[in-house]
């Protein structure tokens, strides 16, 4: 693994982290789109499909259960135990605008076109754009706490060190496989 993956997947853990943290410190969810929560639910479950039949190494094992546990327990902290502050007129984005498109996408552009492969392809195409929901609620709001543009920050990080990962391993290793 090389630095900027690694660098990557930490930034991505402490986004998570400040995440639940500013939740569980405040005891509410304002300022944070649910719908943005549940897209990436779904990129980390059609991505992490392979936990049950591929076993790359026990970090990247740990990693994987540990961005589906967080992102659902931020879902279930949304959804039952903050309910009451979750701002639900302003966070009105239409996800299957970014879900359909990136299906398609997947099942036209992938690498191969086997069940498994497209889901991880269309993954990678909606994790590109998950974040939007969140953009659009900040930009409807006209506001963010300090530790909610916190988080984004280190998402926005996260991204740019893969996609530097993802230029050095194709350039290093000679590799297409942007995992």
């Amino acid at each position: 693994m090389n630095i900027f993956r690694m660098v990557g997947d930490l930034l991505h853990l402490v986004s998570i982290l400040i995440l639940l943290f500013k939740i569980r410190r405040t005891k509410n969810c304002m300022g944070i789109s649910l719908k943005t929560q549940e897209l990436y639910a779904l990129v980390f479950v059609t991505r992490y499909l392979d936990l049950f039949y591929n076993f790359l190494s026990l970090y990247n094992t740990l990693m994987k259960i540990f961005y589906l546990l967080a992102t659902f327990g931020i879902i279930y902290l949304m959804r039952f135990k903050y309910k009451a502050s979750y701002d639900k007129e302003h966070d009105n984005f239409r996800v299957l605008f970014l879900i359909a498109p990136c299906a398609v996408l997947a099942l036209l552009i992938n690498q191969e076109l086997t069940f498994f492969e497209v889901l991880w392809t269309f993954s990678v195409y909606l994790e590109a754009v998950a974040i939007l929901p969140q953009l659009f609620l900040l930009q409807r709001t006209g506001e963010a706490e300090n530790m909610t543009a916190d988080y984004m920050f280190c998402l926005g990080m996260y991204r740019t060190f893969y996609i530097v990962n993802w230029g050095y391993r194709y350039y290093y290793e000679g590799t297409n496989s942007f995992g």
